[in-house]
């Protein structure tokens, strides 16, 4: 588990798989498109560098048939950016 400060509040994330990595800068925020969205409804969120690297790792895996690692990813974000989750993926 890594610890962050995010948004004012010390926040613990567990990474739901290992080979996830946050980067240098975990923290550094990010706005992340809806791959399905057209140019005229575009639907985004605005993100942590280490949430960002696990919703990469979710389309990755999905890309690659790998659904145990897709579903740990989607139900991480469900439990800790429930209003991304919607706006990305669901």
């Amino acid at each position: 588990m890594k610890t962050f400060t995010y948004n004012n509040k010390d926040i613990t994330i567990p990474k739901p798989f290992d080979s996830c990595f946050f980067g240098s800068n975990p923290l550094k925020e990010m706005t992340i498109h809806n791959r399905f969205n057209d140019e005229h409804h575009q639907v985004s969120a605005t993100l942590p560098a280490f949430a960002v690297a696990i919703y990469d790792t979710i389309i990755g895996s999905e890309m690659s048939e790998d659904y145990d690692t897709m579903q740990k990813g989607i139900t991480w974000f469900q439990k800790n950016f429930t209003d991304a989750y919607f706006k990305l993926l669901d």
